[in-house]
């Protein structure tokens, strides 16, 4: 029995290539050479006001105040998980999607509820309500004072 290799001691990578040659001899494509593209890492995108769009690294000390300071608000608003006997509301008023069992909800001042996620970056860009356009910072903050 023969061996079918050109030489028994190394490997034909050309086998792997589909370029044939004029000839019907293989040709090996070239294989690039030199480091790896850079790591980019997408820095998050932020709403300084609304219909402004910015990444974080682009924005103003103003702006990273000013959302900073939204961040902490939303952190305050209650949370709670969905347990299919809410009376509140079965779907999310922003994303249309029914609430299924499990699923992360915030809760807002005007008692109207919401998909943890889908309010939160609404928040970012919006401090009212959707469905009642109630401003979130005022009851936030009157509850603060009364405490």
């Amino acid at each position: 029995m023969g061996n079918c290799f050109k030489t028994p001691s190394t490997d034909d990578i050309t086998l792997l290539h589909d370029n044939d040659s004029q000839d019907g001899t293989q040709q090996a494509a070239p294989v690039p050479v030199g480091p790896p593209p850079p790591y980019q890492e997408r820095a998050p995108v932020y709403y300084p006001s609304p219909n402004v769009s910015r990444p974080a690294n682009m924005l103003t000390e103003d702006e990273q105040i000013k959302i900073a300071q939204r961040l902490g608000l939303i952190s305050h608003l209650p949370l709670g998980v969905y347990d299919g006997c809410s009376k509140r509301g079965k779907e999310c008023a922003i994303c249309m999607c029914e609430f299924v069992m499990g699923e992360a909800l915030r809760y807002l001042p005007c008692m109207h509820v919401y998909h943890k996620d889908c309010i939160d970056d609404w928040l970012m860009r919006s401090f009212t309500c959707p469905s009642c356009c109630e401003p979130v910072d005022a009851a936030l903050l009157t509850t603060y004072e009364t405490n």
